[in-house]
């Protein structure tokens, strides 16, 4: 795709040429860089556009581009975040994933890049509002929810008992007290991560100047936070337990294929999705329901992925839809979850990568006298290939000593010796569900009856996720290409542990080591 300068909007030149995070927020139309002071903090009423560079380990840079879009943001100030994006795609050689972000409904990998949430405030330039800092007035009551074990969704909801529930984590935020409501079927993991946006919301609403209290669900007036926390919705009552079908509407949604022809969605006809329909020279919409894929051939022009992504903003706004997730996708850097969604797609697609991306995008910076180095950086001859796992999720790590099993801590969880056998639980969010993957790692100079044990203890904690988990059996050696994307840096040493701490002991009394 060959782009002339003209078609890229200036606040975009030199951007993603390093590892980080840039935002600009669409004021008039146009984007605006976020001093990196306010960058975590949203606006309901206004659209922000998000790039993060990530370095790999080849050296080359990757880059997720996301357009935030607060509930209150005007339709046409929405538009503009996309074409922007697009146009951003375009100035960074047309190879980013593209994500739409909807307030309350925002990705768990946009979430990610802010630790440990965001909280959007009420105001915006688009809809005119005054921007509210919350420490500016007298503090207003205020009731939110927290959903998530990996990345945190906080979502304010009305102060009232009806919206308290036993499946979530709620924080009522009063002038000197906040609460955290534990609803007796939220899990460890998302009370922990809930305790974190108690702190975040304490410190940034209050100072950390005030006090904070745990309220469990289910108990009654004979503790003194629980009996606080129920008076100021009235007094206690039981809460209704949902019934099986509020929340699912048990129709599983059709995945229909569109080609974008001139400038309009035309239905795609098949019996069934194949990576061959799929045309380097046109762009295309699946729609899978919650989710809009905007896949962009190759050989596209700018102005005909902004035709798609405008048809996408469209019928993402269609009668009778909720909030639905865009993802733009580029021919040959397409991720898991859109693979996924074809009944046939080859391991690798042959897709010739033309000199008109990031090159001319490149060289056209460059005689403006803009530094395009990193931007020459992340055009590798060679790709890295793309794990076939979502690696955001949570990793945990046991070493096998006899027949038991020890938790290893986070910064050791990468180190393994030669002689030992290892455990290792990765849990991720999967479509509706949390996946679970387990596996054992065999070092080479481990025994069989290491090996055994391992395997044993893996059975069974197979069975304790009721059989849930996909397994695996890794060799030393011949790690794949998703367990080396999971642990990120994996060290073998030799010897096993015992091993090392006998030859550590031998070094001493040979007066090598102190």
């Amino acid at each position: 795709m060959a782009v002339s300068m003209r078609e890229v909007d200036s606040a975009f030149q030199g951007a993603g040429q390093k590892a980080g995070l840039e935002i600009w927020r669409i004021e008039n139309f146009q984007p605006v860089a976020v001093p990196k002071s306010s960058y975590g903090k949203f606006f309901s009423g206004d659209a922000y556009v998000i790039l993060k560079t990530t370095a790999l380990k080849s050296g080359a840079l990757r880059n997720d581009i996301h357009y935030w879009l607060g509930e209150n943001c005007s339709q046409d100030e929405a538009g503009a975040a996309a074409i922007k994006t697009v146009e951003l795609d375009a100035a960074l050689g047309g190879r980013a994933v593209q994500y739409r972000e909807v307030q309350s409904h925002e990705t768990d990998k946009f979430l990610s890049y802010f630790k440990p949430c965001i909280i959007p405030q009420s105001g915006g330039m688009a809809s005119g509002f005054k921007h509210i800092e919350v420490n500016e007035h007298d503090h207003k009551t205020r009731l939110f929810v927290c959903e998530g074990k990996h990345a945190v969704h906080v979502k304010e909801v009305p102060f009232a008992r009806s919206s308290l529930n036993h499946d979530s984590i709620f924080i009522l935020d009063t002038k000197s007290k906040i609460f955290q409501f534990n609803g007796s079927n939220s899990s460890i993991q998302e009370r922990a991560k809930a305790l974190e946006v108690v702190q975040y919301v304490k410190d940034a609403y209050h100072d950390g100047k005030c006090d904070v209290a745990t309220v469990e669900d289910g108990k009654l007036m004979a503790d003194a936070d629980a009996g606080e926390f129920w008076g100021l919705f009235g007094g206690f009552a039981p809460l209704p337990r949902r019934g099986a079908d509020d929340n699912v509407n048990g129709i599983t949604p059709t995945v229909k294929l569109f080609s974008i022809e001139k400038g309009q969605p035309v239905p795609v006809v098949a019996d069934k999705l194949a990576r061959e329909l799929l045309n380097t020279n046109k762009c295309y919409l699946l729609d899978c329901g919650v989710e809009v894929f905007v896949w962009m051939g190759r050989s596209t022009s700018l102005e005909e992925r902004k035709s798609a992504s405008a048809c996408a903003e469209e019928l993402s706004h269609g009668p009778g839809r909720l909030k639905v997730q865009i993802i733009r996708v580029i021919e040959g850097f397409e991720t898991t979850l859109f693979r996924a969604k074809f009944d046939a797609w080859p391991r690798s697609a042959d897709v010739s990568v033309s000199e008109d991306g990031r090159g001319k995008v490149a060289a056209l910076l460059k005689r403006q006298g803009v530094n395009v180095k990193g931007l020459m950086k992340a055009s590798p001859v060679k790709e890295e290939p793309q794990p076939y796992i979502d690696c955001t999720g949570n990793l945990q790590v046991w070493r096998v000593t006899g027949n038991e099993k020890y938790l290893l801590s986070s910064s050791e969880q990468s180190k393994f010796y030669s002689g030992d056998c290892y455990i290792f639980q990765y849990s991720f969010p999967g479509n509706d569900k949390e996946e679970y993957l387990l596996g054992t790692w065999f070092g080479k100079e481990s025994t069989v009856e290491e090996r055994a044990a391992a395997i044993s203890l893996a059975t069974n904690m197979v069975e304790s996720l009721k059989f849930q988990a996909v397994q695996a059996r890794i060799y030393e050696g011949k790690e794949p290409t998703q367990f080396l994307s999971i642990f990120q840096s994996l060290i073998v040493f030799k010897f096993n542990l015992a091993g090392w701490h006998e030859l550590w002991i031998q070094k001493v009394q040979e007066g090598e080591c102190h």
